[in-house]
């Protein structure tokens, strides 16, 4: 999960960028949109791996 948190990170950042960076808004915001989507592809294989684990164990 601490991969899950950089990749946080990195959205928050491009979205900060966003609020201050009136002339290149619409780019910082698309890079936060990748990084959202980063971070939902994270949780998403986070819990493949989990249910496979309890699969196995069972």
């Amino acid at each position: 999960m601490n991969r899950l948190v950089k990749i946080r990170s990195q959205e928050f950042l491009c979205r900060e960028r966003a609020a201050l960076d009136s002339k290149r808004r619409l780019f910082w915001l698309a890079q936060a949109e990748e990084w959202e989507q980063r971070a939902l592809d994270e949780i998403a294989h986070h819990f493949r791996e989990c249910n496979q684990a309890e699969l196995s164990a069972a």
